[in-house]
């Protein structure tokens, strides 16, 4: 672990930095949108166009690089992110805001992909795992420690969008000063969605609902806190324990994943959602039990992620595992641009806690479709499974291929046979 910090320190640093930006321009532009009169439907498609510009992103990115390399790809997408944060505050207006979202996804998309590639490139074999789980440690201090500086300033103002700027401009100093060459760059190219799908529905469909899931959480919860009349105070520590309850939920769920079925697992675990959201969604609920809900819900999904990677991959060969990781990835980015546009939609109609009700239907969704899977497949125990890799929704592709790449080298996997932990049986 000190050699890694030792050899990575400055791109980790940076990619804090960068998260630490993301996170307050996330949950800031909720809470001035509320200060600006724009309406929730409004405040759905700004949300949502992060996540159409971060799915063009992944996979614009890879033939950008091969075109004019690392250094300029990641130079000029990190000057687009801080001019594009200050450029929020200088026009106030929900369209330009939609189109900037569009660029600014864009731009970390590109920018995780270009620095996920140096570390990668930069660690050995034995250091390659424990390289890419600092990495999304890193990402999630950032994330969490970027709702405290919200606390710094006045969101009708000014300086709040300052600070990401300048976070952002910061951030890049360090890794372009001591990154070493860059790597030659090589994309995996995705199984077809139509094989995708029939090594394992579960997945592909789960991936999908969870892209909605993650979307609203990330995108809308500041709409939501601004909404219901939180202070900026109370919005951060509630996005916050979204943050919290996902890194504290990834390892014992991890645990158990390698020793009951993936599939049991993954229906008990939307389930927990669906009631907890549901219940959210009818009861008026005071701001500390409201935390409970925020960790419960980040610490379902995040751990939900991990698993239907680990449980798809159960299904094939390992030389298909890095395709089928990029293909479930774009099927997440799918469903990301659909869930902040319907959460606003029913938001409108019923009000603020239709945040918490298309959630709850959606995980309701993923636990009934997991039950029904499990009357098309044999569960047959005795062939082994992949192991569980703690994975990040925020993660690009290269992150998630090396972490796969780590579980493999730690032992032999082989194709599974069972709906739960093997198989082909019915599909």
């Amino acid at each position: 672990m000190l050699t890694v910090l030792r050899n990575s320190w400055a791109l980790l640093l940076g990619i804090m930095l960068l998260m630490l930006g993301n996170g307050v321009q996330g949950t800031l532009l909720g809470i001035r949108g509320g200060i600006e009169g724009f309406s929730t439907t409004q405040m759905s498609y700004v949300m949502a166009a992060y996540f159409l510009g971060f799915l063009f992103g992944s996979r614009m990115t890879p033939e950008m690089i091969r075109r004019v390399g690392h250094v300029r790809v990641f130079a000029a997408l990190g000057s687009m992110i801080s001019a594009v944060l200050i450029a929020y505050a200088a026009a106030p207006d929900w369209i330009a805001w939609a189109l900037m979202r569009v660029i600014i996804g864009f731009s970390f998309s590109g920018v995780y992909i270009t620095a996920e590639s140096w570390l990668n490139n930069a660690s050995t074999n034995e250091t390659r795992g424990q390289a890419l789980s600092l990495y999304m440690i890193m990402q999630m201090i950032g994330i969490i420690g970027a709702q405290g500086l919200l606390n710094l300033g006045d969101p009708s103002g000014y300086i709040l969008f300052v600070i990401p700027s300048v976070l952002v401009s910061v951030a890049f100093t360090p890794i372009l000063l001591s990154v070493s060459n860059a790597p030659a760059f090589e994309a995996t190219k995705p199984l077809s969605f139509k094989e995708l799908y029939r090594a394992s529905p579960l997945g592909c469909v789960g991936m999908f609902l969870l892209g909605g899931v993650f979307s609203a959480q990330f995108g809308m919860s500041a709409v939501w806190g601004s909404a219901v009349g939180m202070s900026v105070k109370q919005i951060s520590i509630f996005v916050a324990s979204i943050y919290v309850g996902g890194m504290v939920f990834q390892y014992p769920i991890g645990w158990l994943s390698d020793r009951m079925g993936r599939r049991s697992l993954v229906l008990g675990l939307s389930a927990l959602g669906a009631v907890t959201l549901l219940m959210a969604a009818v009861f008026d609920l005071g701001f500390v039990p409201l935390l409970g809900v925020a960790a419960i819900m980040g610490g379902v999904s995040n751990p939900l992620y991990s698993l239907l990677v680990a449980y798809t991959n159960d299904f094939l060969d390992n030389a298909d595992m890095p395709a089928a990781s990029a293909g479930l990835i774009f099927i997440n980015g799918l469903g990301a641009i659909t869930g902040p546009v319907i959460t606003g939609w029913i938001m409108g109609r019923i009000g603020p806690n239709g945040y918490f009700l298309f959630m709850g239907l959606l995980f309701g969704v993923l636990a009934a479709y997991g039950g029904w899977r499990m009357t098309r497949r044999r569960v047959q125990r005795d062939q082994q499974s992949t192991g569980y890799a703690t994975l990040s929704p925020t993660a690009g592709i290269l992150a998630v291929e090396a972490v796969l790449e780590g579980v493999l080298d730690e032992g032999t996997v082989t194709p599974a046979e069972d709906g739960d932990a093997t198989g082909e049986g019915k599909v």
